[in-house]
């Protein structure tokens, strides 16, 4: 494994659940692969801005036919987007906000996902570019949503992460859940402890399954 994409999407910082199990991922990861190199981009506090009536057209036209402002208005989508071509294995972490995306990962999304470049219309349906590699989110969340029936609040943030990277040709993507944190301390440390035995159980097999071997 050469490298690692951490993508934090939560504003806390260090106070943030889901940031503070990827953490626990990368540094998992770097100690099976001490040269591997990580990237880390910051949704929370640095989220990309909204598509623009000018990204929308570039796109529509043929990468030979843009002009240079085109070109620029695609920038940094294509930037985000050779971060996640060159990532080994991509390790996120969101909050749920409202049962969905927060919105600097719904941008980042907006940015990665783009006809003509990560995935292709066919008479089939969309068709992903990209190459497969194993994704792992960790999702905190104030409520419950996974725990049996406890569970209160719905859901549209999972099927929405695993359909788009799906869309793009990623499909190795695993969740681990940090739920009901607002119980209190006692059920975030019981839930923080278990994110980090699925890491440790898992982290072997998530290295594994990355293509291009360690």
């Amino acid at each position: 494994m050469n490298q690692i994409l951490h993508i934090e999407c939560s504003p806390r910082g260090d106070a943030s659940v889901s940031s503070q199990v990827t953490r626990y991922a990368v540094e998992s990861l770097l100690g099976e692969n001490p040269d591997a190199r990580v990237l880390r981009r910051d949704l929370g506090n640095a989220p990309p801005p909204h598509l623009s009536a000018e990204f929308v057209d570039a796109m529509l036209i043929a990468p030979h036919a843009r002009n240079a402002a085109q070109h620029d208005a695609l920038a940094l989508s294509e930037k985000l987007i050779a971060e996640l071509e060159l990532a080994d294995v991509v390790v996120m972490g969101t909050p749920m906000h409202n049962y969905g995306a927060p919105s600097g990962l719904k941008a980042w999304f907006d940015h990665v996902m783009r006809l003509g470049r990560t995935f292709t219309m066919t008479a089939q349906g969309k068709i992903g570019l990209l190459r497969d590699r194993p994704v792992m989110v960790a999702v905190s969340s104030g409520g419950l949503f996974t725990w049996g029936g406890a569970a209160r609040q719905p859901d549209y943030l999972t099927g929405y992460i695993r359909a788009v990277f799906g869309t793009i040709g990623i499909r190795n993507v695993e969740f681990v859940t940090v739920e009901g944190i607002r119980n209190g301390p006692e059920q975030q440390a019981i839930m923080l402890a278990s994110a980090r035995r699925w890491i440790d159980a898992n982290i072997v097999a998530l290295k594994r399954r990355q293509p291009r071997g360690i």
